[in-house]
This record gives structure tokens, C-alpha cells and sequence, in this order.
């Protein structure tokens, strides 16, 4: 499996080189991970990036993974990519569980599966995912969130049932999310892997698990970006390309995009965007009267009373099992222009 890791320093690592970067250093742009043969019901050998402490490099080790229990499905990884939480887990937020196999973003291929999974088979092309969607709770079944109360987002670096499935000499190793994707097998919950199309670019697909969803989604799903609309995105990474995305396929007339980085103006503009600002380059006079360090802020009311809204999602809204694959197709029949 090979960790792309170049494709992405245009939009995630662009003020930190990938080079430079204490986590990724050991890994290198040219690394290729190799597994041992796949064995139904075995423990399998194989290689993956391994984080031994907050802010450490991760280290290419090589790790046991344990066969799929009741539920669970072992994927055999084919692409991975990194996303911008990978770094944070990587440095202790929110919790300091080490050591770790991170990684949330991918493309793999269904192993072996594990008693009572259905929908899933040995060789099915999947995308992990960090929620899950069981069409039956309260919320899914309301429409309204794409949070699911059977099977939400894990923080605790373990499988539903309280345990692991990897380890490395006898020690036990976190997963990140209900995933951990930098390895070249992984267990995951069936709830929280997607079957996709094997038309799809598996090279490019594994952003869809997180960054090019949660924007295009946050456009799509949550804003609900109408005909004619102006649109303004700050950060083109990954989650804002694909708010350019989300925007421009919702019909707005205008999009703007806002980013630092100069070599976004061009990529900018091939996901729909129609303006740029850098703010690096801006001319006139700022006063800042005063900014502080709160995790809050203070918001007029009366601001919100004249038709205002704010609003804040996990994942763009998408509900996993019903819009991921709507994504693809996208993707597939060029209606996107991500792949």
C-alpha cells in the first residue's frame, strides 16, 4: 500500500513541509507498505506507521492485526491519505493515547468479515468512515442530523466492544476513530465502512471518508447553497475545495475563495471558484481594538434577529450509507470535477 503523501502537500501541509514535519519524517514521500498474505481468521503480519507519544514522528513498525469478531470486518488497505486530525492525534489532542495507528482517511478491500455481517463480503471495495448511519434511531430517522445514537463518533481509540485489534510485540495499539487506516490491514465495525463503486479512481477516493465530504456536504447538506447565491470559503485545503465544490453544484454565481497560500488561487478555480482574495497581499490600514484566547466568542443577538444564522455540522451532515454513495457517482459520471 502506498501512503500518498505527496498529493497532498498542495493542500494540507503547505506551511509545513512534509519534510520538515517531526510526525512524518520517518515515514518519506516514496514509502510503500507491504502486508503479508491475507489468512481468514488469522492474525496477519503486516506493516504500519506507528505513534509512540505526543508530537513524536511515527515510525513504519510492524504490527499484528487480529481477526474480525462478531460485526467487525478486516480490510486489506489499498490508498490512505492524511487529514489535517491525523496531525492533531498525532500530537496528544484530544486525548494522549498512545502509542497509536492513525489515519481516517482510505480506500480498502474487505478481507475477511465476521459473524452477522451482511451487507459486506470478501472482496467489496470500501471507504472507512468515523459515523455511522443504522437508518433506524431516533436521528437517523428524523432527517434532520447525520449523527447516529447507535454508532457515533469513538474518541476512545477502541472497538465498541472495549478492546483493540492491533498490537505490536504484545502491546496493545489505539486505533483513531473506529479506524486506522496508515496500516496495511485494519478491523473495522461494518457500521462504519461504505461499499463503493470499483468505477471510481481509488487513488483519489479515500477523501471522501473526510475532507472533500465535510466540505462539499457542509455546502450541500447543511448550508444548502441556493441558485444564484454569493459563497465565501476561508482555508482551501481539502474540506474548502470541496465547498467549492458543493457551492458551485448547488448553482451559486459567485464563490469566493480565501486562502494565504498563493497556489491556491489556481486550484481554486478548477473546483468553481470565481474570485480570490489573499489576505497576504491586502492593501490599507488594519486596527484590531482588541482579541483574546477564548475558546468562545461574543455574538450580537440582534445580528441573528435580521435573518442570521450560524451553524455547525460534523462530517458536512453527510449520512454515510446513503450519501457517500451518492458522492461517487458524482464523482464517477464527472459531475464532480474532484477525480
Amino acid at each position: 500500500m502506498k501512503m500518498h503523501i505527496r498529493s497532498i502537500l498542495s493542500s494540507y501541509l503547505t506551511r509545513k513541509p512534509i519534510s520538515k514535519s517531526p510526525i512524518f519524517r520517518s515515514l518519506g514521500q516514496n514509502h510503500f507498505f507491504t502486508s503479508s498474505t491475507s489468512r481468514s481468521n488469522q492474525v496477519i503480519t503486516c506493516k504500519a506507521a506507528v505513534c509512540w507519544g505526543a508530537g513524536e514522528a511515527v515510525k513504519v513498525e510492524e504490527i499484528q492485526v487480529e481477526p474480525p469478531k462478531s460485526s467487525e470486518v478486516r480490510v486489506k488497505m489499498l490508498y490512505a491519505s492524511i487529514c489535517h486530525t491525523d496531525i492533531l492525534y498525532c500530537s496528544g489532542f484530544p486525548l494522549p493515547l498512545f502509542p497509536r495507528v492513525p489515519g481516517h482517511e482510505g480506500v480498502g478491500m474487505v478481507e475477511s468479515v465476521g459473524e452477522n455481517v451482511i451487507a459486506l463480503k470478501e472482496g467489496d471495495l470500501v471507504i472507512p468512515t468515523y459515523l455511522g448511519e443504522c437508518g433506524e434511531c431516533e436521528n437517523c430517522r428524523s432527517g434532520k442530523t447525520n449523527l447516529c445514537l447507535e454508532h457515533p463518533l469513538t474518541l476512545n481509540g477502541l472497538m465498541l466492544d472495549g478492546t483493540s485489534r492491533m498490537s505490536i510485540r504484545g502491546q496493545r495499539l489505539y486505533h483513531l476513530f473506529s479506524c486506522s487506516t496508515w496500516a496495511g490491514y485494519m478491523v473495522v465495525n461494518a457500521n462504519y465502512l461504505v461499499k463503493i463503486d470499483s468505477r471510481i479512481a481509488l487513488s483519489e477516493a479515500s477523501f471522501l471518508s473526510c475532507g472533500f465530504s465535510t466540505g462539499y456536504g457542509a455546502a450541500w447538506k447543511e448550508a444548502k447553497v441556493e441558485k444564484g447565491s454569493s459563497v465565501a470559503v476561508l482555508g482551501l485545503g481539502a474540506v474548502g475545495l470541496g465547498v467549492l465544490e458543493g457551492a458551485r453544484n448547488q448553482g451559486a454565481a459567485r464563490i469566493i475563495g480565501i486562502d494565504k497560500n498563493e497556489r491556491k488561487r489556481e486550484m481554486g478555480k478548477t473546483f468553481g471558484m470565481t474570485d480570490f482574495i489573499n489576505p497576504n497581499q491586502g492593501k490599507g490600514m488594519l486596527i484590531v481594538i482588541g482579541a483574546g484566547n477564548k475558546a468562545s466568542v461574543d455574538i450580537n443577538f440582534l445580528t441573528l434577529l435580521l435573518g442570521r444564522t450560524i451553524n455547525g455540522c460534523i462530517f458536512g451532515g453527510i449520512k454515510v450509507q446513503s450519501d457517500i454513495p451518492l458522492l461517487v457517482n458524482k464523482c464517477i459520471n464527472k459531475v464532480s470535477s474532484f477525480l
